[in-house]
């Protein structure tokens, strides 16, 4: 069981975030997260964005249908979430 999970439950929400954060320095698609994580293309695009609007995800569009996400590292929410995600693993895993 993933760390957020086990505080927070097992929501769309938390496991595009724990996705995230594994991939943390990386780019990847919705169909990606998707493909990872099991959840819907549907569900992955309801669930981001409000990581989207409160910039903890960064978006950046490749053409007029292609979509890419990444954690937002210079945001201090995003350093605050991560800071929080490694202590809560080191405590509970």
């Amino acid at each position: 069981m993933k760390a957020l999970e086990k505080i927070f439950g097992r929501t769309a929400q938390m496991i595009v975030l724990e996705n995230l954060i594994e991939h943390q320095n990386e780019s990847t698609y919705l169909s990606g997260i998707a493909e990872e994580t099991g959840l819907s293309h549907s569900s992955v695009a309801r669930v981001i964005d409000p990581l989207l609007r409160e910039d903890i995800v960064i978006e950046k569009r490749m053409g007029k249908q292609i979509r890419t996400f990444k954690l937002n590292m210079e945001h201090e929410v995003t350093k605050l979430i991560l800071s929080f995600h490694t202590r809560l693993y080191e405590l509970l895993i």
